[in-house]
């Protein structure tokens, strides 16, 4: 199996030959543009309610090029609680596990931030 995201340049991530320009999430396998947070740069539980519904094993987090955007106290307490590993990283690192991740078959899902 081929990486799935095959390109990112600050404002730019290239999914399955697709070019988006907005942050988006990736759940079982699907593209969800337009990602915002309520709270710009702060990942709450609401945030990723969808991924959440779909049971990952693995959430990954792409918190920009600087790596701006963090999770909150709440969502990495509910996460805990349903033994659902939280990896954060700068986007472009968090790319590079995402894709390791996904070749491996493992139940992973992600939210990156492309920008700040």
């Amino acid at each position: 199996m081929v990486a799935m995201i095959t390109e990112f340049s600050f404002g730019k991530i290239v999914i399955k030959g697709e070019t988006y320009c907005d942050d988006i999430k990736i759940v079982n396998g699907q593209v969800i543009t337009g990602w915002w947070r309520k709270s710009g740069h702060r990942v709450d539980i609401h945030d990723v309610a969808d991924i959440l519904e779909s049971r990952p094993d693995i959430l990954v987090i792409g918190k920009g090029s600087p790596g701006l955007m963090k999770s909150t106290p709440s969502l990495r307490d509910y996460l805990s609680t349903h033994n659902v590993e939280l990896i954060e990283k700068r986007t472009i690192k968090a790319i590079e596990v995402f894709n390791k991740l996904f070749r491996e078959g493992r139940k992973v899902a992600a939210g990156f931030h492309i920008t700040c």
